[in-house]
């Protein structure tokens, strides 16, 4: 599996064989994008909520109050992406307040997409 990060002011994009997240839109907002075949979990942190993206299908991670300057903490594993949102790239400051929209700017719910029968763990959501 090949991965390069490339690292810019505004954006950090990480690339595992496809892209998993999109352009640039600023540091308080994280776009992800499923560029594979099969459903992609995001995963966000620390209510361990889940959305789920179809292939295609981009999501915007913000957070609910606008004016903050969050940095975002990905951790990419088979089947999705854990996100930490952090005020001020501060790992202390997590903020607890956050959004998950789609392409639309919808506002999703947690649980958005959740593949019938889906299995957790303590650490998160169990994808064979």
């Amino acid at each position: 599996m090949k991965i390069a990060v490339r690292v810019w002011a505004d954006t950090l994009e990480w690339f595992i064989g496809v892209a998993v997240l999109g352009g640039r839109m600023g540091r308080s907002r994280l776009p992800v994008e499923n560029g594979g075949d099969e459903s992609l979990c995001l995963f966000i942190e620390p209510y361990g909520e889940d959305y789920w993206l179809k292939p295609g299908e981009v999501f915007t991670v913000a957070p609910e109050v606008e004016g903050i300057d969050v940095w975002f903490s990905t951790v990419v594993w088979k089947g999705g992406i854990t996100v930490w949102p952090y005020e001020d790239g501060d790992p202390v400051k997590i903020v607890m307040e956050y959004t998950v929209s789609d392409a639309n700017g919808t506002r999703l719910e947690c649980g958005h997409q959740r593949p019938p029968g889906q299995r957790f763990s303590a650490a998160g959501p169990l994808v064979d």
